[in-house]
């Protein structure tokens, strides 16, 4: 009899844990459909710094771009979001090629480009407008999809500029938002 009470709480102590954790792994997925929240991400690994002298934005390789490992990185990132219950989202890229290439790994949905996530590395004066038309872009798409997950892979200046926070690569902030796409507060989720 003491063997089945044994075996009985085991079992038991085990589905209480997974309970535990299914509920803790869905908190990120359900904060990113309650209509408030966005997850901002820095793409993958790109070896280098800054891009090279006279790169064009549509030619890829003018560009830094993501290594082997940045490519791993980015397809092991849209499991763990799978793993926390986002299946698929609204993705949207800076037009810098790292950064849709990490979108589309993701595999989350197609990526679509927006000029407010492009990178101002390389004219900081940008980074207050630019900023604002984050928020406009934030502000906008919360309101057509209140109820889906949003994603929007950028570079650090970005979301430093946006949430005040630096950011390794492949790093995500959830984001909670006002009705105008100011940031409310953040979460940091280091690269899975």
């Amino acid at each position: 009899m003491k063997v089945r009470s044994s075996i009985f709480l085991m079992i038991f102590a085990l589905l209480f844990i997974q309970c535990k954790l299914a509920l803790a792994q869905s908190e990120l997925a359900n904060q990113l459909q309650d209509g408030m929240h966005v997850l901002l991400m820095r793409h993958a690994d790109a070896p280098g710094y800054g891009d090279p002298k006279n790169y064009q934005i549509n030619q890829c390789s003018t560009q830094r771009n993501l290594g082997e490992a940045g490519r791993k990185q980015a397809k092991g990132i849209g499991e763990w979001l799978s793993k926390q219950g986002i299946q698929e989202a609204k993705v949207y890229s800076s037009p810098w090629c790292r950064c849709l290439d990490t979108a589309t790994l993701l595999n989350k949905g197609p990526a679509k480009k927006e000029a407010s996530l492009g990178s101002f590395f390389d004219d900081m004066s940008q980074a207050k407008g630019q900023t604002n038309e984050l928020e406009k872009l934030i502000a906008d798409e919360r309101k057509k999809f209140p109820n889906i997950p949003i994603i929007m892979v950028t570079h650090h200046v970005n979301i430093q500029s946006y949430v005040g926070v630096v950011v390794n690569s492949g790093d995500m902030v959830l984001v909670k938002v006002n009705p105008s796409g100011k940031p409310v507060s953040f979460k940091l989720y280091p690269s899975p």
